[in-house]
């Protein structure tokens, strides 16, 4: 990067608890990206049923404006929500409509993983997918929900059912893996790791050489996408060829 080009700012919110989605988007930002944070306020309460996830997502929901107005006064060029649960909660028109609403109240592009699954699914030509992720069976319904309304398959599902926010980054890379294995067939045509919490981000790119078709890492998909918004081409680990 040029002394006289300015760097691309893009802000990041995700919960207080995160300790995995922000350190995924600093090793694979570009030289002349900055990422700058800003946390949802939750506790890291007991999240083993699905009424009290339900509850975690509501009450995160009510907070993200709070953080997303924080995250804009580094005068970002696009925002990525790191909670893939705010954006898919209450079916895919509920979530576009959150997004579109966050984009307005800030004038800049708006992203999550949710999202950005949906652009590199299209990409790569992908319409059946498994999903694991590491919350709750009701989030089973939603992120299901979200997908089957935009017209993708979701062909199986594993929860990890973590007890608690810390707890999902707690989950070692083998046990995904090993999810991965009870739900993959030869008629899915994607694995999609959900949770941005979950550390995933290397061995995601490993599992997508090993299986012979793509395993994607919600952290590495949401830089990818938020850079594309921008219009920019840089290669992302994890994304061959995308």
């Amino acid at each position: 990067m040029s002394a006289l080009t300015p760097p691309t700012h893009i802000g990041l919110v995700v919960p207080s608890t995160n300790t995995v989605c922000e350190a995924d988007a600093w090793a694979q930002a570009p030289a002349d990206v900055r990422v700058q944070t800003a946390r949802i306020a939750i506790s890291n309460v007991h999240i083993d049923s699905d009424a009290a996830f339900d509850r975690l997502v509501r009450a995160s929901a009510a907070a993200l404006d709070e953080a997303v107005d924080r995250v804009v006064d580094t005068a970002p060029h696009a925002v990525i929500v790191g909670m893939s649960s705010l954006l898919v909660w209450d079916g895919y028109a509920a979530a576009a409509e959150r997004r579109a609403a966050l984009a307005e109240r800030i004038g800049v592009p708006v992203t999550g993983g949710s999202f950005a699954l949906l652009s590199a699914l299209d990409r790569l030509g992908a319409r059946r997918i498994a999903v694991v992720s590491p919350y709750q069976p009701v989030a089973n319904k939603e992120i299901s929900s979200f997908f089957e309304g935009t017209g993708l398959s979701v062909a199986a599902f594993e929860s990890l059912r973590c007890p608690s926010p810390r707890a999902i980054a707690e989950v070692p890379p083998d046990a995904i893996s090993d999810a991965l294995d009870r739900i993959d067939n030869p008629d899915v045509d994607a694995l999609v790791q959900f949770g941005t919490n979950l550390d995933y981000r290397r061995r995601a790119a490993e599992e997508w050489m090993r299986r012979g078709k793509p395993v994607l890492a919600i952290n590495t998909v949401a830089l990818w996408h938020v850079l594309r918004l921008l219009g920019r081409s840089d290669p992302v680990d994890g994304m061959p060829g995308l």
